[in-house]
């Protein structure tokens, strides 16, 4: 995820400097490296290690990572692999690759291939036969979810949202049968108007967590329903800048009517009679959608009531 504003301390520093030709002792590979959101201490010693060491350093942007390079002392030559040229890269970094050298791939913050450029040289570099290690760290996504205090048992990462109001629309209207929470990354200049179309596809009760800024000096996060989320947002001009991870809870199974439970109650004692009981849950939720250990529930009492 691109993270624009590094720590105040580090800005203007100078780009870092060619590093040495050779690179003793590393594996020649292609090395996916993860790096800071924005505390420059949020980084691995085997992260460093492997920055000061390759030949080249493919960045996202080299005035960023020059600052983390400078930052630790590191001097090794960059150059600059971006969503406007990743695919030009493609043939140098395999060239380097081939030619016994090492390569380490970052982004401009986190890890790189999710939600930011990578992939592609990943998968070339990958299919012509050469080695990639991933360098794992810092992700948006991991550190969101961690202090989100998540309900679902599991979740979905969905990137960015459509720009477009009917795209957007239509992505969210996909997602919304999912029964999972939903992880989602949001530029400043979009929040607001991807707040409000969630609310209005995914419904206004579902909880939603506002990650902004990540790890940086105005970090904040806030928990609300998404028909609370536009207000909040609105209220001081400072939480609609920076970057955003939105966190979607999943949604609150709803309460079965007791005109419902009583069809639940026929089925299951139709199943039961002719099947075991964990088929006939299964059954049952195939054709009700009810959640299991709900039905799980009612087939055991059902069963405790049938004549031995």
């Amino acid at each position: 995820m691109r993270m624009r504003r590094k720590e105040q301390t580090f800005k203007g520093a100078s780009i870092a400097a060619p590093g040495n030709a050779a690179s003793p002792g590393i594996e020649p590979a292609l090395y996916v490296v993860a790096t800071p959101l924005g505390n420059l201490r949020d980084i691995s010693e085997r992260a460093l290690d492997v920055l000061s060491r390759v030949d080249v350093i493919a960045a996202e942007d080299t005035r960023v990572t020059g600052i983390l390079l400078a930052h630790h002392g590191i001097g090794t030559r960059m150059l600059s692999l971006h969503e406007h040229n990743e695919r030009a890269r493609v043939d140098r970094i395999a060239a380097l690759l081939a030619g016994g050298r090492s390569v380490a791939l970052v982004s401009d913050a986190g890890t790189p291939g999710v939600s930011d450029p990578g992939a592609v040289v990943v998968a070339a570099v990958a299919g012509a036969g050469h080695k990639v290690v991933p360098i794992p760290g810092p992700s948006a996504v991991g550190a969101a979810i961690s202090a989100a205090g998540l309900a679902a048992a599991q979740w979905l990462f969905c990137g960015f949202l459509p720009a477009k109001p009917a795209e957007r629309r239509r992505a969210l209207e996909r997602l919304s049968a999912c029964q999972c929470a939903l992880v989602f990354y949001e530029a400043p200049h979009r929040v607001l108007a991807s707040v409000a179309a969630m609310a209005e596809v995914l419904g206004a009760a579902r909880l939603l967590i506002i990650a902004r800024e990540l790890t940086k000096r105005f970090e904040s996060i806030h928990r609300c329903p998404l028909g609370d989320a536009s207000a909040w947002l609105a209220a001081e001009p400072d939480r609609t800048r920076g970057e955003f991870v939105l966190i979607v809870d999943a949604p609150t199974p709803a309460t079965p009517t007791n005109e419902e439970k009583g069809a639940h109650d026929s089925l299951l004692a139709a199943l039961l009679a002719e099947l075991p009981l964990a088929q006939s849950v299964r059954l049952a939720v195939a054709a009700t959608g009810a959640p299991r250990k709900e039905l799980y529930r009612r087939a055991l009492a059902l069963q405790a009531r049938r004549p031995q």
